[in-house]
């Protein structure tokens, strides 16, 4: 049988099940890398599931809230009031960084020696990246640089992210949008540094790597209420329009790549820290936004020679 017969079966097992948390809306920042690039001429194809915890929209969001989006968005008119600046604050924690569980695909090709350039489809985002190894050998398990087992690699990249500016459709932001006019939408730019210890020659049975990583956000955003009056009268709100906001996110990441020379299971934990900055709200009211995100994740990997090197 031939050692890739399997493949395209595999692949569409990954598909279908990525399918099913297709509704992602923020770029994928779990780190799955390890230090040492896609060989040359070679490609590794693969995807992810993880989960998005971000303490902030935990905290700024809850079951009353979606409640009172729901009742808001059925009424003919709304008047202003601090239920209605939490619903702004809770949507935009929400799009900054949803909870909610997510998934990718993606592919990487080993341009050059220690250079390789992968994209990844995030289901409502689309990532471009390359990375550059400047530590440890470049080999492969055929034909390994060193012949020492556990070498030492690193890494650095950079990601660029684009989103879809169309809101995920779920109640609570379907609600807040029809009454709200909320909409949004971003840019990331991401850079790991990644080091890892192989398992075997040349990863053959997979690494260990950990290192940080650094993100820029750009997020533009506004408000176009609808039947939205002050308290005091039948004076409607003046629109919000589009602002523009941009922060910066610092995290550390620990993952473990565990298989044989052409198939890996890869669990991952990232962490990041972000202070969203201050945002401006309608009836010229702001809000400050900070908070801890937890990205557990789990991925499959494939590793598919060439034989051009």
């Amino acid at each position: 049988m031939n050692k890739f017969s399997s493949l395209p079966a595999a692949l569409s097992l990954l598909a279908g099940a990525s399918l099913l948390f297709a509704a992602s809306c923020t770029a994928p920042r779990a780190i799955v890398s390890t230090g040492k690039v896609t060989p040359r001429g070679e490609f590794k194809i693969g995807g992810n599931m993880a989960f998005n915890v971000p303490t902030e929209t935990l905290g700024k969001t809850g079951s009353a809230l979606v409640e009172a989006a729901k009742s808001a968005a059925n009424k003919d008119s709304v008047f202003y009031d601090q239920t209605i600046e939490k619903l702004q604050i809770g949507a935009l924690a929400y799009v900054l960084d949803p909870v909610r569980p997510t998934s990718d695909l993606y592919v990487r090709y080993g341009v050059i020696d220690r250079l390789d350039v992968g994209y990844k489809y995030g289901f409502g985002s689309h990532v471009f990246d390359a990375m550059y190894q400047f530590m440890g050998p470049t080999g492969t398990p055929e034909n390994p640089g060193s012949r020492a087992a556990g070498a030492t690699y690193g890494s650095i990249g950079l990601q660029f992210a684009t989103q879809r500016s169309k809101l995920p459709s779920i109640p609570f932001l379907d609600n807040v949008t029809d009454f709200l006019g909320f909409e949004a939408s971003r840019h990331d730019l991401i850079v790991p540094l990644v080091f890892s210890k192989s398992l075997g020659v040349e990863e053959e049975i997979g690494a260990i790597s950990y290192g940080v990583v650094y993100a820029h956000s750009f997020f533009k955003y506004g408000f176009q209420p609808r039947n939205l009056f002050y308290s005091a009268g039948r004076l409607a709100l003046p629109a919000l329009p589009s602002a523009r906001q941009n922060f910066g996110s610092f995290g550390a990441f620990f993952n473990a790549k565990l298989g044989y020379r052409y198939a890996y299971f890869i669990p991952a934990l990232s962490v990041y820290y972000q202070n969203y900055g201050e945002y401006q709200l309608l009836n010229n009211t702001k809000a400050k936004l900070s908070g801890l995100t937890f990205i557990p994740s789990l991925g499959v990997q494939f590793r598919v020679p060439t034989g051009r090197r």
